[in-house]
């Protein structure tokens, strides 16, 4: 952890930002401003990339994508600049948690994992990246998307010791946590052999 200071105020500032900012449910924005419908009644009814895409269109997932990954992002480059380190992974924290348990979705939001790479590559870039391509290296061997992003998590902690990102370490094992938290369902389903792969509807 980086040495802690910032202000308890200017903290308890970042993380309700971090937190009104993870929650913005871009998915359900996109989805509803494209015609696609209601991600709630689609697929899994998640409001993620994943579920976007069984809507039949890539450029929504994409866009989906981007924008939960830079609503991380955002959060913690935002509290980095203006508070310091301490305050950017209280941000980023808050943003994952957000978009999990967006308030007003009644805490039902998504799975987490554009946001988690997105804080990742805002707080230590080569992890970022590293973690990224874990992601779709895994992808494309298995077509599935739960299995790159529970590897993806997985491997974070391994690249925070392998490319320098010591001072977050113990908010990428948070991290790492809540992704497989998130997806419990998934990895039972991988058990059983019964998850879909990528764009299957």
């Amino acid at each position: 952890m980086p040495p802690i200071e910032t202000s308890t105020f200017m903290l308890i500032f970042w993380a309700v930002f971090g937190y009104g900012l993870g929650s913005v449910a871009f998915g359900m924005v996109i989805a509803k401003a494209m015609g696609l419908g209601n991600l709630r009644e689609v697929g899994s009814g998640n409001i993620g990339a994943t579920n976007v895409l069984r809507t039949g269109s890539k450029k929504a997932a994409a866009l989906t994508v981007l924008l939960d990954g830079g609503k991380g992002a955002v959060a913690v480059l935002l509290a980095r600049f203006i508070s310091g380190e301490d305050a950017a992974q209280v941000a980023g924290l808050m943003a994952f948690i957000g978009h999990c348990f967006p308030v007003w979705l009644g805490f039902r939001g998504g799975k987490g994992v554009a946001t988690f790479l997105g804080i990742l590559l805002a707080l230590v870039w080569p992890v970022g990246i590293a973690c990224c391509l874990t992601w779709l290296v895994t992808a494309l061997l298995s077509r599935i998307s739960s299995m790159a992003a529970i590897t993806a998590a997985a491997s974070s902690t391994i690249w925070m010791l392998a490319l320098g990102g010591g001072t977050s370490f113990l908010l990428g094992i948070i991290l790492t946590l809540l992704v497989f938290f998130r997806h419990a369902s998934n990895i039972r389903r991988l058990r059983a052999g019964t998850e879909p792969k990528i764009g299957q509807k």
